[in-house]
């Protein structure tokens, strides 16, 4: 049990973790805090596991979900049941976000993943725990990889067949499912196939898979850990910043989790994309349109559209609203974009701006003169058939200018 801070408000929230073993297997803090609550919210499930489904204290969940029918009982008793721990993709989180410390007491349960790899004999704090029962699949994709394991929620009966089919999309067919319904509970039940030959019936939710991965082709080793993902993994029309490119780009910008980037005239948003991998947050601006569905599409495809937001505007005239750790400019950098961007982000924001034109690099120069940093000169050479040999083939060069505000 959690209890209030000192000097903190009173604790007239509780937030009750439950499992399939009903009520009888609460501990008795969890069991005094239901039998004193004025108000129990919770989801039909837990209302039925509580014994509270005809109760005049239940009250169901908003449809779609929302906190403030709880939060519009401040400094009642009012108790909310959650399954398992109700802050590892629970309603917890969602709810003490709009909370003081001291308005709230936790009772947390096991978790689905904890039942699960209880069950499996897994290594928890080695296993990614994700919850895709509000997320699309792709969430899988940055640990997706051949021999990996996963443990996932789903969302109801139909969503393991589902998985099962977009696993075998991407070349996991041979990958090992553990359909685990109502773990803990009387009917608990656990069921195993493979993705391409998925044959079970009469899923009952709560649903939970334990995923063993087997892949076969050649794109299922998994995404790389360092930075510079190949070119051929994104949707661009040639406006991208190449592989290696990227890979010091990236190094200098040095992402670290939580933190926030303006991607800049973001062409096919490769640079974000590879910064929210990281753990990061991006916001990518550009002008063009079709561009701005492509970074979308890329943010999709490998997972982290919920931390990559599209501003489609001119840098000239529109910036974002949140404050950057970092900014990176691909191209488009003028002396009137760099002066706006300098004033308004905070002191200790890293910058990172590439040129490669003459113009862009003589201005790069007279702002490192100005304001310090390092400058780069980046020149790349790849082999090219020369008749019946082969010789370099030489890229443009790119000058990169990497500074701390």
């Amino acid at each position: 049990m959690s209890e209030p801070l000192p000097g903190t408000a009173f604790p007239w929230l509780s937030v009750i973790g439950m499992g399939e073993d009903r009520l009888e297997a609460l501990p008795p803090a969890s069991r005094a805090a239901l039998d004193e609550a004025e108000v129990v919210f919770g989801a039909p499930r837990h209302l039925a596991l509580a014994g509270l489904e005809a109760s005049s204290r239940a009250r169901l969940w908003p449809v779609p979900f929302s906190v403030e029918p709880v939060l519009a009982l401040r400094g009642r008793k009012v108790v909310v049941l959650a399954s398992g721990d109700p802050f590892w993709h629970g309603a917890g989180g969602s709810l003490c976000t709009h909370l003081t410390p001291g308005e709230w007491r936790a009772y947390p349960a096991p978790s689905t993943f904890s039942w699960v790899a209880a069950r499996m004999g897994w290594r928890l704090e080695e296993t990614p725990c994700l919850g895709l029962h509000a997320a699309p699949f792709e969430r899988l994709v940055p640990s997706l990889y051949h021999g990996g394991q996963a443990i996932c929620l789903l969302r109801d009966s139909k969503a393991p067949e589902e998985l099962a089919h977009w696993l075998e999309q991407r070349g996991f067919g041979l990958s090992t499912l553990h359909v685990m319904e109502a773990l803990g509970g009387a009917y608990e039940r656990i069921r195993t196939t493979r993705a391409n030959s998925f044959d079970l019936t009469d899923i009952q939710a709560p649903v939970a898979v334990a995923l063993s991965m087997t892949g076969s082709g050649p794109h299922t080793a998994g995404l790389p850990a360092g930075f510079g993902l190949s070119d051929d993994l994104f949707a661009h029309d040639g406006q991208i910043t190449k592989s290696p490119i990227r890979a010091l780009t990236l190094s200098a910008l040095a992402p670290r989790r939580g933190e926030v980037l303006w991607d800049l005239g973001a062409g096919s948003g490769s640079i974000s994309v590879e910064w929210c991998l990281s753990g990061g947050r991006a916001c990518a601006v550009e002008r063009d349109p079709e561009r701005c569905a492509r970074i979308r599409a890329n943010a999709a495809r490998f997972g982290v559209e919920h931390r990559l937001s599209v501003l489609q505007a001119d840098t000239n005239s529109t910036l974002p609203q949140m404050l950057p750790s970092a900014v990176f400019i691909g191209g488009g950098a003028s002396e009137a974009l760099l002066a706006r961007v300098w004033e308004q982000v905070p002191a200790g924001t890293r910058f990172v701006i590439n040129a490669v034109t003459l113009e862009t690099e003589t201005l790069l120069a007279t702002w490192h003169a100005r304001a310090g940093g390092s400058l780069l000169r980046i020149e790349l050479a790849h082999s090219q058939p020369l008749g019946r040999m082969r010789g370099w083939s030489p890229s443009r060069p790119v000058v990169q200018w990497s500074v701390i505000r």
